[in-house]
């Protein structure tokens, strides 16, 4: 480096000044667990809410208690003021990677930040993406413009990383200390000084040879997911004309002690990995002149589910003699996952949105999701509030299991349920999906 900037020695001090851009699902758990190592963090976002809040101690995150963000705060300080990238030995950045609406990569947030914080930098600056994205995306778009914006060079003035998000919102097992994280450099002296900050953070990194490498071992946990739970998606509905329960079947096959994983099919996919990494991937393949159709199959048959379970929901209401149009359907959750507020790419919302167009009076009970908040996406039904379960429905759609949600009590009130997660039992009300 021709500039004395971020150095091991200033990391085992914890003298290092950690910056994290994005305090959501991944960036504030990052910030909290290094602030938790010692280290002094400064958290970035644009939104005035979460600085607000975490200056008062609050967290905006129902798996994340305000006591933790209370305790962190002698180390962890945020802002919207992204002129204190200045004072950053080590800038991590942590935001969205959506897909446009014609299921192409949108790294407007990933560019827009960059650009942003590079005339800030200092000279021998740590930057690691953590936001998952093709695979050349930290070379190709993140390298230059960090140049062009900071006159500083990466592999002379500024290290450049990648080190992919592992988060997983409200898993009591594994959290961002526990989950094993993996780092690929521009060159070995950013890889390994990139190795040397998240060892006094996590408790095991794994170190590859480049970014490309760690940006498609992202890609590829969570095509992995995509397509075994399609092909669970696809025998569930082949099944289901067959008269044979494919949870039975999956859990007949997971007594088998090797050679087989269980997935389990849904409404369709959640969350902000699995229904869009996939296409980050098959974007960058065909810019090769190859079409990966496995993946792309994967990914039509998880969208299609939606629209498999609204014809449930529709034969269920025509056994019981009402028609779709003008029925009161109350879903339960509408969080992706149970047991969570989280509820990016939720197959529900497009549940409520096909079943609304078809003429139902749709509304939702989810006790971790009092309002429905505001999204590029979903902007037309922002507002929503969570309303209880009553009698007053014509059916009941069971969308996310999470652990309120008791089989007695929702039966209990004598309307039809349609279940896409085999929650209750058999019974003349329960209708599977």
């Amino acid at each position: 480096m021709s500039h004395q900037g971020l150095s091991v020695a200033q990391i085992t001090s914890r003298h290092a000044v950690i910056g994290v851009i994005g305090l959501g699902y991944v960036g504030l758990p990052l910030a909290l667990t290094a602030a938790e190592a010692g280290f002094s963090v400064i958290g970035f976002d644009t939104d005035p809410v979460k600085p607000r809040k975490i200056g008062a101690g609050e967290s905006y995150f129902r798996h994340i208690a305000d006591a933790r963000i209370a305790a962190a705060r002698s180390c962890f300080r945020a802002t919207t003021q992204f002129s204190h990238i200045a004072e950053c030995s080590a800038v991590l950045i942590c935001v969205p990677t959506p897909l446009d609406d014609h299921l192409q990569p949108d790294l407007r947030f990933i560019e827009q930040t960059v650009i942003t914080i590079a005339p800030h930098l200092r000279p021998g600056t740590l930057v690691v993406l953590e936001s998952t994205t093709w695979p050349g995306t930290t070379v190709e778009v993140v390298k230059p413009l960090l140049e062009a914006g900071s006159g500083l060079m990466v592999g002379v003035d500024l290290h450049l990383a990648f080190s992919p998000e592992r988060e997983d919102p409200g898993n009591d097992q594994f959290s961002t200390r526990t989950i094993p994280k993996l780092v690929g450099g521009y060159d070995a002296p950013s890889r390994d000084l990139a190795v040397a900050l998240y060892e006094k953070i996590v408790e095991q990194v794994v170190a590859v040879s480049s970014t490309q490498v760690a940006e498609m071992a992202k890609l590829f946990e969570n095509i992995f997911r995509a397509v075994n739970i399609a092909l669970v998606n696809e025998t569930k509905v082949i099944l289901d004309r067959m008269g044979i329960d494919v949870f039975e079947v999956i859990r007949a096959a997971s007594t088998k002690p090797f050679g087989f994983m269980p997935f389990w099919p849904g409404p369709g996919l959640g969350g902000h990995c699995i229904p869009l990494d996939p296409f980050y991937f098959t974007w960058k393949a065909k810019e090769f002149g190859l079409n990966p159709r496995f993946v792309e199959l994967a990914g039509e048959i998880n969208r299609a589910m939606p629209a498999w379970v609204v014809g449930k929901v529709q034969d269920c209401l025509n056994q019981h003699g009402k028609p779709l149009k003008g029925s009161r359907v109350l879903m339960l959750g509408v969080a992706y996952k149970a047991d969570i507020d989280d509820i990016r790419e939720s197959p529900a919302l497009v549940l409520l949105k096909q079943l609304e167009a078809k003429g139902a009076r749709v509304t939702y009970h989810d006790p971790h999701v009092p309002v429905l908040p505001s999204s590029r996406e979903h902007a037309d039904i922002a507002g929503r509030q969570n309303q209880p379960m009553s009698a007053d429905h014509d059916c009941f759609l069971l969308v996310t299991a999470h652990s309120e949600f008791l089989a007695a009590e929702i039966l209990a009130h004598g309307v039809p349920v349609v279940d896409t997660r085999r929650l209750l039992p058999p019974g003349p009300l329960v209708f599977p999906a």
